[in-house]
């Protein structure tokens, strides 16, 4: 049997690499970061403004008349109807209300973006989408309901004859009662119909009391003073972009402490603020779209 050939001392065996070089692990580490940074913007583009969660949490009343606990409110909000929200899915989630089983419905304001009245047949489109409501169906305008500038009034007057045509009582400075409940319900903030005074002037203290309200801003009114109750706002889209730990970089509310959920504002008076359906821009980000159910209780 031939000896095997003994390897040459001239030709040394190729060394092993136990260890990747530095250039090979930044390339790798920048590979990853790209597809990390991809995959969240594909998060926050294509799922979070889509991904609807139903925030299910009690609404104690002091006062609430016996016939009304354990009925559930279901609040919606910023449907912002128009050329960037998807219309199908806002339908389609406006549509699925009817499986959370609503005695009273109330939408808290900007129905569509426009700059005038061309965006109000999309709105009522979606609007026709929402289920009918024992208790009835109400609503508030918000800032965009009055197109450009949030000033225009005869584009807020269209929607709310257009709205009320469709079987929803819109509050305008107004108060209505609902199996003993009172429910008022202010004009935006920004338009120069906002009168928390005049609206809260037409309250009973010794009657139970909720209140709808667009911008948690307006909640700050010295109006409220003597209100005891809560306050249902919107406006605030969550911050609709929020890292985990930290407040939202743009909020508009001049109170940077309101961004979205409860707060206590003074003792009897309190403040949720709906994350809303609709976006101005798509992208989401820790601040989901938000259908929020409240199960009446007696405080």
């Amino acid at each position: 049997m031939p000896a095997l050939p003994l390897p040459s001392a001239a030709e040394p065996a190729a060394p092993v690499e136990c260890r990747p070089s530095r250039r090979r692990f930044l390339k790798r580490l920048g590979q990853g970061a790209a597809v990390a940074a991809g995959g969240a913007f594909l998060y926050t583009w294509r799922i979070e403004p889509h991904w609807v969660e139903v925030v299910r949490r009690p609404l104690p009343i002091v006062g609430l008349p016996p016939r009304l606990i354990g009925k559930r409110l279901v609040q919606v909000s910023d449907l912002h109807a128009g050329p960037i929200v998807d219309q199908r899915w806002l339908i389609g989630a406006l549509e699925r209300i009817a499986e959370l089983q609503p005695d009273l419905l109330v939408v808290t304001g900007d129905f569509m973006t426009c700059d005038g009245d061309e965006e109000i047949p999309r709105a009522m489109e979606a609007v026709r989408a929402l289920p009918a409501a024992p208790l009835g169906r109400l609503a508030i305008l918000g800032n965009h309901d009055y197109g450009c500038k949030f000033r225009n009034h005869g584009v807020a007057d269209r929607l709310h004859g257009a709205l009320e045509r469709a079987g929803v009582q819109v509050l305008a400075n107004d108060v209505t009662r609902v199996g003993g409940l009172q429910i008022a319900g202010v004009e935006d903030f920004y338009s120069r119909r906002f009168d928390p005074e005049r609206t809260l002037g037409q309250l009973s203290r010794d009657e139970p009391m909720l209140a709808l309200c667009h911008n948690p801003d307006g909640a700050d009114d010295p109006a409220w003073a003597d209100y005891r109750g809560w306050i249902l706002a919107g406006h605030t889209h969550g911050g609709q972009c929020k890292a985990p730990f930290f407040r939202p970089p743009l909020v508009p509310v001049r109170n940077k402490r309101y961004v979205a959920g409860e707060y206590d504002l003074a003792p009897g008076r309190q403040l949720y603020i709906n994350r809303g359906l609709g976006y101005l821009h798509r992208v989401r980000f820790n601040a989901r779209p938000e259908i929020t159910v409240f199960t009446l209780a007696a405080a």
